[in-house]
């Protein structure tokens, strides 16, 4: 059983730490700024400044970023690539309750969630999370760093850039591309391509920010 630690400690954490127990992995606790508790059973070691002596004291060689995405920062990219200078490595993640088809390409420390569908010809990059119930059809590109919000729905041939926030339910349609660092709201329809960075809110989807 391979041993794994989770960075952060927040509900993304927690919701984490239940399918990493899925997936057989041993999660041996997990760092955050303070002190949450016991999540599920799991301890907490400390700051993230403890991670290189836990790694050696347990034998746990392996990550996983438990700090969840809300806006178009590359905060968990940064924290992936930190960690990674300490020696741990991040693997996949990927729910036994999610439905990963032929032909998909995933990025390291990327996490496919329950209820999750990814069909073939997609490419995912890394430190994205594919969330609870949403979908990313045939022949998509997303880049790293990217959060597919819970029940979003990104349908074939879509081209997704770095850092961007696709929200709750969001609706992307066939063979649209969307800049890198756009939030897209939750419930918005995009049926255009989005070329500049930013906002976008509303069926269809329209520029605030």
């Amino acid at each position: 059983m391979d041993k794994i630690v989770v960075i952060g400690g927040g509900g993304h954490a927690k919701v984490l730490i239940s399918i990493l127990k899925k997936c057989s992995y041993e999660v041996v606790g997990y760092t955050d700024h303070y002190d949450r508790g016991s999540i599920l059973g799991v301890s907490y070691l400390g700051k993230d400044s403890v991670l290189k002596e836990v790694g050696k004291e347990s034998r746990a060689h392996l990550a996983v970023v438990g700090i969840g995405k809300v806006d178009c920062s590359d905060a968990r990219l940064r924290v992936q690539e930190d960690v990674k200078r300490l020696g741990l490595a991040f693997p996949i993640i990927t729910s036994p309750r999610a439905s990963v088809n032929e032909d998909v390409v995933l990025g390291e420390g990327t996490v496919v969630f329950d209820g999750a569908v990814i069909n073939s010809g997609a490419r995912i990059g890394k430190a994205c999370i594919i969330n609870s119930n949403s979908t990313v059809e045939h022949d998509c590109i997303i880049e790293d760093d990217v959060h597919i919000g819970p029940g979003a729905a990104v349908s074939g041939g879509v081209e997704i850039g770095h850092h961007c926030m696709i929200g709750v339910g969001a609706s992307i349609c066939h063979g649209v591309t969307i800049a890198s660092r756009s939030l897209i709201g939750a419930g918005a329809t995009v049926s255009r391509n989005i070329q500049d960075s930013g906002t976008y809110v509303g069926t269809p989807a329209r520029k605030i920010l």
